[in-house]
Parts: C-alpha cells; structure tokens; sequence
C-alpha cells in the first residue's frame, strides 16, 4: 500500500506580495507533481482541492496546493492577473526546488488553471525558474466565460501555450458552453485534450440521474490525469 507524505511550505511571491502557504502531498510511488492551484472563491484547503489531490495521490500523482495572495490575507476580490500569475510561477519554482527529479505538471481549478495558462503563455516575455520545465497543463473546469456571457475572449493565450492541455469539463458547467470550448480545443491539436464529465457542473457536483457521485467523478478525473500524463512521455 503506497504512503503519502505531507508538508506544509511557505512560498515567497515577491517582496509586495509577500509570502503564500503551499501543502506538499506527495505519495511514494509519485511518478508526477502537479502544481495545483485553487479557484476564486476557495482556497486550497476546499473539500473539492483535498479530496481531488487524495484521489490524484492514489494515482501516483503528487500535488503542492497553494494559496493565491488575496486567498492568504481573506480577501474576497482577487488579485490582479500579473500577481496571480507571478504566485503561480513561485509555486512551480518551489515545487522543482522541493521534489526535485518528478517530472512537473501545472494547472488548477477554474481561476487557477487559467492563471496557470497565462503564466505559461508568456513564459517568453516574462521568464521564470520552473515553469520552461512544466510537461503539461490539466484544467479543471477551465472558465472559458462568466455565467450567462458565451464568448471565447479568456482563452486567447491558450494560442501561445506549447505544451500538452487537458481540459476536465462538465456538460452542465455554466462557465464553459462546450458548443465553444469543443471547436477551440480543436483549434489547439495537438496541444488540446478534452475530457468531458457527462452531468457535472462547474464544481463536478452530480446529479442523481446521472448515476454517478460526485466521489466517482472525482477518481474519474484523477484517473484521467494519470493517464493523460502518462502519454507526456
């Protein structure tokens, strides 16, 4: 029975932003870390980000959760984009630095694969420690609009990202009409995998019609990570 190893770190930002917490799951089997980043309205310590990074574990993925700056000091807006994509480029480098020789996957829950993305699309014009070594990004429930506004404007970067994507998505997730997302992520072969959930919303929740629980789906989605990474090579 594999064992997984637990380890709270401190992530510096940057000298205005400051300093984030991050939580090392690493299981010891680990062929891959994640670097896995939370949505805009729960941090890393949600049910939904522990209970994914547990099934991701089983799996023989590790992760290193961290906070976003607003999410450290209980703030409810956000932080502009060039701090959350600055956040997202320190937690890469702390996780290469911290399970040096795993091969490195980013991404994260809605706002936190998009900012994932972004820091990857312009690795170019802003380069940082760790992120040139990222094999792939995973998103879960990528926020393509906001509810009720169908529109392509937030994943224009994505054009720019060239590494391996999987899309995780739900066919009742309001912030990702799949009548747009499938055609974009054909735009993006051979970079693009989408992965549909049949009956998820944009936080995977189920329902009963669907016959399957929101902890299927869950194993569902870990599993599919696994897999997916493993054709990275």
């Amino acid at each position: 029975m594999s064992t997984h190893l637990t380890r709270s770190l401190t992530v510096r930002v940057s000298e205005s932003a400051g300093d984030v917490e991050a939580l090392l799951l690493r299981p010891d089997d680990a062929n891959w870390l994640l670097v896995f980043a939370h949505g805009a309205g729960a941090g890393m310590h949600h049910p939904f980000m522990e209970h994914l990074a547990g099934q991701l574990a089983g799996c023989g993925v590790a992760t290193l959760r961290y906070h976003f700056p607003y999410m450290q000091h209980r703030r409810k807006r956000p932080d502009p984009p060039a701090v959350l994509t600055a956040t997202v480029r320190a937690a890469v480098a702390a996780a290469s630095e911290t399970a040096a020789g795993l091969p490195l996957l980013a991404g994260g829950k809605s706002l936190g694969g998009r900012m994932t993305s972004l820091a990857v699309a312009d690795e170019r014009s802003a380069p940082g420690p760790g992120i040139a070594s990222v094999r792939g990004l995973v998103f879960v429930g990528f926020p393509l609009h906001p509810a009720g506004r169908p529109g392509t404007q937030r994943a224009e970067h994505l054009a720019r990202v060239r590494i391996p994507m999987l899309f995780l998505q739900g066919t009742r997730d309001a912030l990702a009409d799949l009548a747009l997302l499938r055609p974009l992520c054909d735009t993006l072969v051979p970079f693009s995998t989408l992965h549909v959930v049949e009956g998820g919303d944009h936080s995977f929740h189920m329902l009963k019609r669907f016959g399957k629980t929101d902890a299927d789906v869950l194993a569902e989605l870990a599993c599919t990570a696994a897999s997916w990474a493993e054709t990275l090579g």
